[in-house]
This record gives structure tokens, C-alpha cells and sequence, in this order.
């Protein structure tokens, strides 16, 4: 995820508070993990180092003074660029599954436990999103649902990888 980007498309929603594009961000894209005020106000200032937003003047609050950001017509095309351009699949062939697989088998040790351990920690964490799914509002669905297809994808490539262990073993100890 990219918080800088994430901070400006907020921005240009409306201008606001850093507290308030903490709640946002954690609301919207946490996914259960809290962006940390430091990292929210060290990324502000350097937006607004780079001409992306502008502070405003600071506002007495209930406690420390608060500047309200806004987005600059830098940081508006910025996030405009951002939005167009597709994620990229990941570019390269490599795993840490599929290096730890490798590994165990070079070093003599027990893969395929390593398979089966790593499906039942798959499962578990599956568990914990379809109940999310069960009790959530829409993005945090969306999220468990995005979540959920990659572990599916993990759990086919774990059921492949298994059938061909013995294949594999000669190929690694064939180098």
C-alpha cells in the first residue's frame, strides 16, 4: 500500500486534519492494522515538502494545535496518474513458500511437513477472514475476500507442489 498516495486521495476528497486522515486511512485501508500517527505526520511533511499539499494556518483544538491539509494541483495529478495506472503482477518467479520447499529439501529436512504446516496455518487464517465476512461491513468484506482468493491460490499451488515433492527432490539434488 501506498500511504503517501492513500494520504492524498483523502486529501483531495476534502482537506483535513492528520487525526482525521488516520481515521480515514484505518477505516479504509487498515485492514485491521493502525497506520501509526508518526507515520502519518512524517508523510505530511514530506507532501508538503515535495509542493503536494499545503498546511494551513494551525487551529487551537482541544489539544495541541491542528493544521488542516489540502491537496495542491501537483499532488491532485499525482494521485490522478496513480489511479490510472494498473497494478502490476508480480515480476518475479519466487516465493518465500516456494524457497522454504526448496531449502528443506536441499538441507535433507522434512518438506512436505513444512507443506502440511503451512496449508494448516492457511486454513486457520481463512477461518478468521470468513468470519470477518460474517460480521463485516462491505470493505472490510472486500478485503477478506481479497485475502481469502490469494490463500486459495496458496492452497492449490501447497496441494500441487505436494503431489510433485518426489520430482522436485530429484531436481534439486540432480544440481
Amino acid at each position: 500500500m501506498s500511504v503517501p498516495l492513500a494520504l492524498l486521495g483523502l486529501l483531495e476528497r476534502e482537506p483535513s486534519h492528520g487525526y482525521d486522515l488516520k481515521r480515514d486511512y484505518d477505516t479504509y485501508f487498515g485492514g485491521g492494522k493502525s497506520l501509526p500517527f508518526g507515520q502519518v505526520y512524517s508523510t505530511l511533511a514530506r507532501l508538503a515538502r515535495d509542493g503536494k499539499i499545503a498546511a494551513g494556518q494551525s487551529e487551537p483544538g482541544d489539544g495541541p494545535d491542528r493544521k488542516r491539509y489540502a491537496i495542491t494541483p501537483v499532488g491532485r495529478s499525482e494521485v490522478e496518474k496513480w489511479l490510472a495506472e494498473p497494478v502490476a503482477a508480480e515480476p518475479y518467479l519466487q516465493t518465500v513458500l516456494f524457497t522454504k520447499v526448496v531449502l528443506a529439501l536441499m538441507l535433507g529436512r522434512d518438506a512436505a511437513g513444512y507443506l502440511d504446516a503451512q496449508r494448516a496455518t492457511h486454513l486457520r487464517r481463512m477461518r478468521e477472514l470468513s468470519e470477518i465476512k460474517r460480521g463485516g461491513a462491505l470493505i472490510d468484506t472486500l478485503l477478506a475476500d481479497h485475502a481469502l482468493f490469494r490463500l486459495e491460490a496458496d492452497l492449490r499451488w501447497i496441494d500441487v507442489t505436494q503431489a510433485r515433492l518426489g520430482a522436485l527432490a530429484e531436481t534439486v539434488r540432480a544440481r
